[in-house]
C-alpha cells in the first residue's frame, strides 16, 4: 500500500481539508474579536486623555519648590504624559489639585472658590492623626487621600523593601550598644515614657536636638551604624505610621531596629518579622535590656537575613511623590467624594 505523504490530494479528502482550515480560521479570528472587545471594554472605562494629565500643586510640600519647569516625571522617573505645575492660573485646566496639609491648616481661607466640573482634589499628609492639627470641617471636600497609610487613594509610605537578590549580608563594626535621635522630646509621649524605663537597664548613646547632640546629614548613618540597636521610637502610635526612624535610621544604617509603634503583625505588612524587635515582645523593659545586651553574635546576624533578598528604598523627594499621582489615576475612584476627611484620618 503507498504511504499516504504520496497519495494525490483528490484521494485524501482535499474538501475536508478546506472546511477544517476554514473553521479553524473562523475560531481563531472569533478569539481575536473576543479580545479586541475586551481591550475596547477596558479601555472605555479607563479616563481617556488625549492630553498629558495636569497635576496643579497648590503650594509645594517643602519650604522649598524645586524647578519644575521641565518634564520631571518623565525625566526623572520616566513616567510619560504627566505635567506638574505650580502655576494656579491654571487651575481651571488641571486634572487633579494637590492640597498638603500643613498649607491647609495655615491658609485655608485661600483655596479655591470653586472646583471646575471633573477637577479632582487630592489631600496630603504624612503626619500621623497626632501631629495634624485643624481637620474638623473638611466635609464634602477631597475626593482622594494620599498619606503613609496603606488604605489610602495613593499610598506614599517613607520607605520600602525592593527586591534585591544580588545583595550581600553586611554588618557595620559595632562600638556601642544602643542609640537613639531624638529632636522633639516630650515627656507626655509613650516613647519618652519606654526610654525613661530602659535606661534605668541599660545605656543609651542619644543624639539630636533634644540632647543638644544634631548630626549632619552625612554624619547620621556612620555615627548610627556603630550601635547595635536603634530605638526606632515613633512619636504617636497609629496604623501604618512607620517613619524614616525604622527605614533609614535603622535598617539602611545597618542597624537592628528596636521599634515603637502599631503592633507587630502591622510592622510585618512592610518587613520580615526576623528583621526588628518590637518593645510589645517582652514583658517587661527589664526583660528586653537583658535580651539586648546578652544576645550573642551568632543571633544578632539573623537580624540582617533580609539583606540576602532586600535592599532599602527611601522616599524623600516630593517630586516623586507627585509624580506618581499620574501612575495611580487610571485606578483611582471617579467622583468619589470623602464626606467627612477628620473621621477617615482618625478612624
Amino acid at each position: 500500500m503507498p504511504r499516504a505523504s504520496m497519495l494525490p490530494w483528490s484521494l485524501l479528502g482535499l474538501p475536508s481539508v478546506k472546511a477544517s482550515v476554514t473553521a479553524g480560521l473562523f475560531v481563531t479570528v472569533l478569539w481575536n474579536l473576543k479580545y479586541v472587545i475586551n481591550l475596547s471594554d477596558i479601555f472605555s472605562k479607563s479616563p481617556k486623555h488625549t492630553k498629558p494629565l495636569m497635576i496643579l500643586v497648590w503650594e509645594w510640600p517643602s519650604k522649598q519648590a524645586p524647578n519644575i519647569s521641565t518634564d520631571i516625571c518623565r525625566d526623572l522617573y520616566n513616567i510619560m504624559g504627566c505635567r506638574v505645575t505650580l502655576d494656579r492660573g491654571l487651575l481651571g485646566q488641571a486634572d487633579v489639585v494637590v492640597f498638603h496639609h500643613d498649607v491647609l491648616q495655615q491658609n485655608r481661607d485661600k483655596l479655591p472658590k470653586e472646583k471646575p466640573p471633573g477637577q479632582s482634589w487630592l489631600w496630603v499628609s504624612l503626619e500621623s492623626p497626632t501631629n495634624t492639627k485643624a481637620l474638623a470641617g473638611w466635609k464634602q471636600t477631597f475626593n482622594w487621600v494620599m498619606t503613609y497609610r496603606r488604605d489610602s487613594d495613593i499610598f506614599i509610605p517613607y520607605g520600602k523593601l525592593v527586591p534585591n537578590w544580588s545583595a550581600t549580608v553586611n554588618i557595620p563594626r559595632k562600638t556601642r550598644l544602643v542609640s537613639w535621635v531624638i529632636s522633639n522630646y516630650h515627656r507626655t509621649q509613650k516613647r519618652a515614657e519606654v526610654y525613661k524605663n530602659l535606661s534605668r537597664y541599660l545605656h543609651v548613646d542619644i543624639y539630636g536636638k533634644a540632647n543638644k547632640k544634631p548630626l549632619c546629614k552625612d554624619c547620621l548613618l556612620p555615627t548610627l551604624s556603630k550601635s547595635k540597636f536603634y530605638l526606632a521610637f515613633e512619636n504617636s502610635i497609629h496604623r501604618d505610621y512607620i517613619t524614616e526612624k525604622l527605614w533609614r535610621n535603622s535598617l539602611m544604617a545597618g542597624t537592628v531596629p528596636v521599634v515603637l509603634g502599631p503592633p507587630r503583625a502591622n510592622y510585618e505588612r512592610f518587613v520580615p518579622a526576623d528583621s526588628f524587635i518590637h518593645v510589645d515582645d517582652f514583658e517587661s523593659l527589664a526583660e528586653l535590656a537583658s535580651f539586648l545586651k546578652t544576645m550573642n553574635s551568632s543571633h544578632y546576624r539573623q537580624f540582617f537575613a533580609w539583606q540576602k533578598r532586600y535592599s532599602v528604598k527611601l522616599y524623600t523627594d516630593w517630586r516623586e511623590r507627585i509624580c506618581t499621582i499620574c501612575t495611580k489615576y487610571p485606578s483611582l475612584p471617579q467622583g468619589r467624594v470623602y464626606p467627612d476627611l477628620e473621621s477617615w484620618f482618625n478612624a
